[in-house]
């Protein structure tokens, strides 16, 4: 096993804008490394300075963030094939961006050496040997990055080390060694690294990818057999499958292999640097994802929720706000009655005296669901139900009607329009709205009438929009379920609305939602 703490090496600015749909500017960029380097990262890297104008532009900027724990790295390759080191323009632009530490990535492949380089297995060498020689004479920190090392060791052991012992023997301070297709399984890694261990003076990294699924396992193993650096990115972004996930690897060498990466401060925030990122690159956080996902601490069984009330540790691995995340009791027809009264208690009111209560809110419930509800996805539309039966619910506005019309015009635009009318505060409003659909015109209509009263709508946003026929085989008479997602920047909730009428659905959806973020911004209702 590493000794001492392991190295944490992001590359989410390079490996993970290589995601299909993520494409970072540069100021994304600086805002994700400036929250890195707060969280503890070891090392950043930011880039391929010769790749294209915005990593170059990134660089140049780079002297003005002010750093505290991270170190910059610069990525590029070995020199070209039969040109020497001093005309290479790759590496001429890697010296020119003056970040302290450089990773360098070379073959190790035969294969590779002859089908992608085209040059000598000899030549493969001296491009190695030559590249960290030229670096470290500049006095640099050269990170070497063995590209698709398992999968040529598995094919050529021999030459495969002969690749690695050159960029040691040139000086390299790290090996890392990298599965870059993610096809290696975790006993393949951990024979692999155990046999290179022994044979390498410098410390050893590793670099996965998840088109098997076993990237962080790969990593964790490596890590058991002396690798003293893990890269990475956040979330696991990157392209094909994506790259070892750092939000999982963390807590697992903190909480369960004794090896502090960070301190357990910056532990607790990391599922909020997860949600940051996938705020900057634009993609819904993943609810599922182990430890800093919504879902991952979520119970919705009688008997789990039951249980794990009493005492967590009975399904759950972690206490979640060791990373940052909370505890999330779901409800739906598999509920029990402890559900409820947790909800209850969420809610200031003590359930366990009134067990009658409980079991019409839980019966309730279950007739709900069987008619096609879904409250697990909708916890906005629950809370707000529990609130109505327990008559605690306040009323923002009280609808009188709304009209949508569609028109399809001439010149091929498709324009929707809705008319609301509401009563806030003792006023009757009328306001009208234009959208991309009915719900977008609804919504634009309401907010319009309601506004003025309520300038928290403003903080306000749908996300999410979901629509599911449950019963198509009744085709224009089936009931539609829709589902909305909506956010203030700091919390997300989701409600829900059913109706053979998907209008109608979407109204239900769309009022909960709005009721659920003004209660929880403490606006003032009318009653």
């Amino acid at each position: 096993m590493a000794e001492g703490n392991v190295r944490l090496y992001d590359t989410t600015l390079r490996d993970g804008a290589q995601m299909e749909g993520v494409s970072l500017s540069v100021e994304d960029k600086l805002k994700i490394l400036r929250r890195l380097d707060e969280f503890g990262f070891h090392y950043v890297e930011c880039g391929y300075p010769a790749s294209n104008p915005k990593d170059a532009e990134f660089f140049r900027r780079l002297p003005e963030v002010e750093l505290k724990h991270a170190v910059p790295v610069a990525f590029g390759s070995t020199r070209k094939a039969m040109i020497g080191t001093d005309k290479d323009r790759g590496l001429e632009e890697l010296l020119q961006v003056e970040t302290r530490a450089i990773c360098v990535v070379g073959k190790t492949w035969e294969l590779h050496v002859r089908t992608a380089l085209r040059t000598q297995l000899d030549e493969n060498l001296y491009m190695i040997a030559d590249t960290v020689d030229f670096l470290k004479r500049r006095e640099r920190e050269v990170i070497y990055d063995a590209e698709h090392f398992f999968d040529a060791y598995k094919s050529n052991p021999v030459y495969t080390m002969q690749t690695v012992k050159a960029a040691v023997e040139a000086g390299a301070d790290w090996v890392c060694l990298c599965d870059t297709n993610g096809g290696t399984l975790p006993w393949e890694v951990r024979d692999i690294m155990r046999a290179v261990a022994g044979e390498i003076g410098v410390p050893l990294g590793i670099h996965a990818h998840n088109d098997g699924e076993c990237a962080v396992a790969n990593s964790l193993v490596a890590v058991e057999e002396g690798a003293a650096m893990v890269q990475g990115t956040i979330n696991g972004y990157g392209e094909r499958c994506g790259n070892a996930n750092l939000c999982s690897i963390i807590p697992a060498l903190n909480l369960k292999m004794e090896l502090p990466a960070v301190s357990g401060e910056s532990l607790g925030s990391l599922t909020e640097l997860s949600h940051f990122v996938s705020e900057i690159v634009n993609i819904k956080p993943n609810s599922h994802q182990p430890y800093v996902g919504q879902k991952a601490f979520a119970h919705k069984g009688g008997m789990h929720v039951s249980a794990v009330t009493r005492e967590p540790e009975t399904y759950e691995h972690i206490r979640p706000e060791l990373v940052g995340n909370m505890q999330h009791i779901e409800v739906s027809e598999l509920s029990g009655k402890s559900t409820i009264i947790i909800k209850g208690k969420e809610l200031g009111r003590d359930l366990t005296q009134s067990p009658e209560k409980v079991q019409e809110i839980l019966d309730m419930i279950k007739e709900m669901e069987h008619k096609g509800y879904h409250f697990e996805a909708a916890d906005g539309s629950f809370e707000l139900l529990m609130r109505r039966h327990l008559g605690m619910h306040k009323i923002f506005f009280r609808l009188e009607s709304f009209r949508v019309i569609m028109e399809k015009r001439e010149d091929g635009r498709v324009v929707t329009e809705a008319t609301i009318k509401v009563h806030v505060r003792g006023k009757r409003i009328i306001a009208t709205g234009e959208g991309n659909g009915p719900v977008n015109a609804l919504d634009t209509a309401l907010r319009l009438a309601i506004g003025r009263a309520y300038p928290e709508l403003d903080d306000i946003d749908l996300e999410d929009y979901k629509v599911l026929i449950l019963n198509p085989e009744k085709a224009t008479a089936a009931v539609t379920r829709v589902l909305i997602e909506s956010g203030d920047g700091e919390k997300t909730w989701g409600t829900i609305g059913l109706s053979e009428n998907i209008i109608e659905a979407s109204w239900q959806a769309l009022v909960d939602s709005i009721e659920y973020g003004l209660l929880h911004k403490k606006a003032q209702p009318e009653r």
